[in-house]
């Protein structure tokens, strides 16, 4: 999940990273207001979840609390990557000098978290690497042992960093890094980080990802920032189907029936067990299928569980089939799987042998399960059939209308 600027913002405040003068509005006289008090120039950001906010004029600078005013009327009304603004970030521009990058993300070949820390700040990381890799540094840590201002010191001046800049970037990095170990963080990037004239560091912009299974961990953190349960917070705000999805979930605590996300295809898809998710996903896209939704389910869920997913999933326009498909489980009950999607076809007003596509859940009560399932005529398999070809023939039927 994706957090806005402002939000980053809070929680690297709370770790003692230095920030400009700040707040964020609501209004063009909230925005007025908070430029008045901060005293001087000022920069209004759009607060979205996507990127490319400067290029679509998401950010204005203002020299007084007028300025102010007019320029977060515009931003207020900017829709970007479509999506409108949850509110504007009004804080107090900076005089830099300097302007470095600094970034935690999680190494999944290591399986390792890496710091990357470059001197050429303000750009992309990925642009700096390519064109000049002797700017960049990078460095392993361990996420079980403590990682020491020391190791985060030899990897900022393996570049050539020396000096006040040195003794003045290592505490920054390495809250960086330690905020990323405690929030179950996936991305936490502070770019540009800069030094001001007076030689002062501050994070001027940041972004911050955290771990959607982590959020049960941190809901203290999450309701302080306002961020609710329903929200998936991916690059964008959610849809009101994927809010459904989530509100399923979390009506019934047995198994799970979640992580939604609402797609523009013709097949809607139940689909889960221990990464199967993406499998399954990618398999769909690779056979030409147009998915309308991503999902997860498994872990046991209910029969009321397992239906209401299924309504969700059909009442979306354009669904033509749905397919139900999972890994080989040990724990899900093939009979609820089979009872729950079918009583969700039937009370959406489908007959479950032309709305079902495939049906292929291994698992513990397979016989009777697929007994149900013969009994309304819907085409199933076991794990003789692959996920790939599971999804191969979901595709087809679906083509074939």
């Amino acid at each position: 999940m994706r957090f806005y600027e402002y939000e980053a913002k809070t929680l690297l405040g709370k770790q003692g990273i230095p920030l400009p003068k700040n707040g964020t509005a609501n209004t063009p006289e909230e925005a007025a207001r908070l430029a008045g008090e901060i005293g001087g120039p000022a920069v209004l950001k759009s607060q979205v979840l996507s990127g490319g906010r400067m290029k679509a004029g998401g950010i204005k600078f203002a020299d007084s609390p007028d300025e102010a005013r007019s320029a977060a009327e515009v931003i207020l009304k900017l829709e970007i990557g479509g999506q409108l603004p949850r509110s504007v970030l009004v804080e107090a521009k900076a005089n830099v000098r300097k302007e470095y990058y600094a970034g935690v993300i999680y190494d999944a070949v290591a399986k390792r978290p890496l710091l990357i820390f470059s001197d050429m700040g303000g750009i992309d990381i990925e642009e700096v690497a390519e064109q000049h890799p002797d700017h960049v540094a990078r460095m392993h840590f361990s996420s079980l042992l403590p990682l020491s201002d020391y190791k985060v010191k030899e990897t900022i001046a393996s570049i050539g960093v020396t000096g006040g800049e040195l003794t003045g970037l290592v505490p920054i990095v390495t809250r960086l890094a330690r905020t990323f170990l405690q929030y179950d963080l996936t991305l936490a990037e502070i770019n540009p980080l800069a030094q001001l004239d007076t030689g002062r560091f501050i994070c001027l912009d940041c972004h911050i990802d955290m771990e959607e299974e982590a959020r049960d961990r941190h809901t203290a953190l999450l309701n302080e920032l306002g961020v609710k349960r329903e929200e998936t917070r991916m690059a964008r705000p959610p849809t009101p189907f994927e809010i459904k999805g989530a509100e399923v979930d979390a009506k019934d605590t047995r198994g799970v029936a979640g992580r939604v996300v609402e797609f523009d295809g013709n097949l809607g898809l139940i689909i889960g067990a221990g990464g199967g998710s993406l499998t399954l996903f990618d398999a769909v896209r690779k056979h030409g299928g147009k998915a309308a939704n991503y999902c997860e389910i498994g872990g046991n869920p209910s029969v009321t569980k397992a239906c209401e997913l299924t309504k969700l999933i059909l009442s979306k326009p354009g669904v033509e089939k749905i397919a139900v498909m999972m890994n080989v489980v040990s724990n899900t009950r093939v009979d609820i799987m089979a009872r729950g999607v079918i009583k969700g076809v039937v009370e959406s007003g489908y007959d479950p042998a032309e709305k079902i596509a495939i049906f292929r859940i291994p698992g513990s009560w397979e016989d009777e399960g697929f007994k149900i399932l013969r009994k309304y005529g819907v085409e199933y398999c076991d794990r003789s059939v692959s996920m790939n070809e599971a999804a191969r023939r979901a595709v087809e039927k679906v083509k074939k209308g």
